[in-house]
């Protein structure tokens, strides 16, 4: 049985650097969104309700293959450093942590499902794996789809498929994304260009922490806006397609970058990679830009032995609440910024 400690301890399969194109695309990702027919939406259902849904879940998932040795976790039992830290996974989302009433978290092996029950709806599935590898993916969020609405009645009208509580969700339910790494696009200033580009085209950026969120250390969440009136394997690949012509402008600015201002590179790369290993405070920011820098050395052959699911797993291990977890207590700005120094400081200095 999973508990909390397994996550700090272990790597999520997301971020093993694996799957095609993990140079560049991250990871991919699947959410469904489903509501439960007897029970209003949970904006609207009272405690009794809510907890209705939670043991209706509860009694639906035990019985599934895929979730044999799952963490369940009810949201209002936990911290709030165990909170922010499932929201550093990427498992949670902000509402979801920091209104917990009524609400719980399912996470499978490897934390490639999760599952929230009563955020915005009363189930939100997620499958997150490795690499630019969205059909896969969509398979099995909807092979747990399928399985949970065998033993659940799902809200559904035959004429606008799939009921949400909010109608950018309605149809399909599904939103599909990648976490990109696009730092030549940053460095050549081209990134802004991509973004407004794919907004036209029913695509939509965000931040490495999702909505609301800044793009730190050049990561960007790219997925679909529209859910209604395509199919869903339509949607999954119609971003694929797009994932692909955004991995090879990418590559095109790795090359370009890399054939014209080598020397400039190598030195940005040298200077990152010994301000990290020397670092005696730093905040989480400056840390994510320097990793990112890294990480495009390794990709380009510039810095050697370094891993990339190494450095993946980094840019979620040094966030405010992984190093809190790692130090068994709360720790002031101050004290965040000389542990994560002396982490970062330490995982670098083994590889030499």
């Amino acid at each position: 049985m999973m508990t909390l400690d397994d996550l700090w301890d272990g790597t999520g399969e997301w971020l093993k650097g694996s799957g095609p194109d993990s140079d560049i695309v991250m990871s991919s990702r699947i959410r469904l969104a489903r509501n439960i027919d007897k029970y209003p939406f949970p904006h609207w259902a009272d405690a009794g309700q809510l907890e209705g849904v939670i043991e209706d879940f509860k009694s639906a998932y035990c019985s599934i293959d895929h979730f044999k040795g799952a963490l369940f976790l009810r949201m209002g039992e936990l911290d709030s450093i165990e909170k922010q830290m499932l929201i550093e996974r990427h498992l949670v989302s902000r509402e979801h942590a920091f209104r917990p009433e009524h609400k719980a978290v399912l996470i499978s092996d490897r934390e490639i499902i999760s599952i929230m029950v009563n955020e915005e709806d009363h189930l939100r599935i997620q499958v997150l794996q490795s690499g630019l590898n969205l059909r896969d993916t969509w398979k099995l969020a909807d092979r747990i789809d399928e399985e949970l609405g065998q033993r659940l009645d799902f809200a559904y009208s035959p004429e606008a498929g799939y009921l949400t509580c909010c109608p950018t969700n309605i149809g399909t339910g599904l939103r599909a994304s990648c976490m990109v790494h696009l730092p030549a696009l940053v460095m050549t200033k081209q990134s802004g260009r991509i973004i407004q580009a794919i907004g036209k085209l029913g695509m939509t950026a965000r931040g490495l922490f999702g909505e609301g969120t800044e793009s730190y250390g050049n990561f960007f969440q790219i997925s679909n806006q529209v859910t209604l009136g395509h199919p869903e394997e339509d949607m999954v690949d119609n971003l694929g397609r797009m994932i692909k012509q955004i991995i090879d402008q990418e590559n095109a600015a790795r090359d370009a970058v890399f054939a014209n201002q080598r020397l400039l590179l190598e030195d940005r790369m040298t200077r990152s990679l010994e301000e990290l290993k020397n670092a005696k405070l730093i905040s989480t920011e400056e840390a994510l830009n320097l990793l990112s820098t890294i990480r495009l050395g390794a990709d380009l052959g510039i810095i050697k032995g370094v891993d990339r699911d190494m450095l993946n797993g980094l840019f979620i291990q040094i966030q405010p609440a992984h190093l809190q977890k790692k130090e068994g207590k709360q720790l002031s700005a101050e004290e965040r910024d000389a542990v994560r120094a002396d982490f970062i400081s330490q995982k670098f200095n083994l590889k030499d």
